[in-house]
């Protein structure tokens, strides 16, 4: 019995993840509106009335836009830690309790036959933590939203078989762009989002021969392309020895449209 997963949406205005066993079916985040989530789902051939549960990563519209919705529709049980919970609450619409679970941070959880560990990132929410899922001696790591990677956050999803990883902006497109400096500072900071050239400096510490593929997300709209995002981390990761295509492939995410179900073997 194998995982598979899809990116359903990634980008600045919408976030989704999908993945899933024969026994377990895990939604990560819904930031989009509750109609497109459904539809997101429709693309990849999975029925939303087969979902387990929905687990949460922060409480940033981006992330649960369509949380509240589409969990009453499809009568899920929502994971998150205490202070997300009390953060995003207001924004969901009614919960029942019996929908409402807690899963901190530093923390594994077993759900049929799917290890999902948790672990926190420094972003600018109340208490924000992402996650590896272990299925069968295979992994995969969600792992965007986050001002720097650690050391710690490194050694959690190393050795994952495939990452689903931030590349957030290009730090001159961002500079030279319209935002207000305030907004480019908090990109830009600790608690902001990861660059494109960010993103391979920390890639090269974390890809091991058991990773065979890597999805950029979480594009920014305004300072980013797909195109340049490949590009430039294809370009940092060939300086540091790596071959992209013969190691590992690298694909794109879209805040749209779905990546293929991918079955992790």
């Amino acid at each position: 019995m194998t995982m598979q997963f899809s990116v359903l949406a990634s980008g600045s205005t919408g976030n989704a993840f999908y993945i899933g066993t024969e026994k377990e079916k895990i939604l990560v985040d819904a930031g989009l509106s509750g109609k497109e989530m459904t539809r997101l789902f429709k693309e990849i051939n999975v029925d939303p009335n087969s979902l387990s549960r929905i687990l949460v990563t922060h409480e940033h519209s981006d992330h649960i836009k369509g949380l509240g919705i589409f969990a009453r529709k499809y009568d899920l049980p929502i994971y998150a830690n205490e202070k997300t919970w009390k953060a995003m609450e207001h924004a969901l619409g009614r919960i029942e309790s019996e929908q409402k679970f807690i899963f901190n941070r530093e923390e594994t959880q077993t759900f049929g036959d799917i290890d999902v560990e948790s672990f926190a990132v420094s972003h600018d929410a109340a208490d924000p933590m992402f996650y590896s899922f272990h299925h069968n001696g295979k992994k995969v790591a969600l792992v965007t939203d986050l001002g720097y990677v650690s050391e710690r956050i490194k050694k959690t999803v190393e050795a994952a078989d495939a990452l689903i990883f931030e590349a957030n902006h290009d730090v001159e497109m961002l500079r030279m762009g319209r935002y207000p400096w305030s907004v480019k500072r908090r990109i830009l900071g600790d608690s902001g989002h990861v660059s494109n050239d960010d993103c391979a400096l920390a890639l090269k510490d974390i890809i091991d021969n058991q990773t065979k593929r890597i999805y950029l997300a979480h594009l920014s709209k305004d300072n980013n392309m797909k195109d340049l995002a490949r590009m430039s981390v294809e370009n940092g990761l060939h300086d540091y020895g790596f071959t992209v295509g013969m190691d590992f492939t690298l694909h794109d995410t879209d805040p749209k449209v779905p990546t293929p179900l991918y079955e992790v073997v």
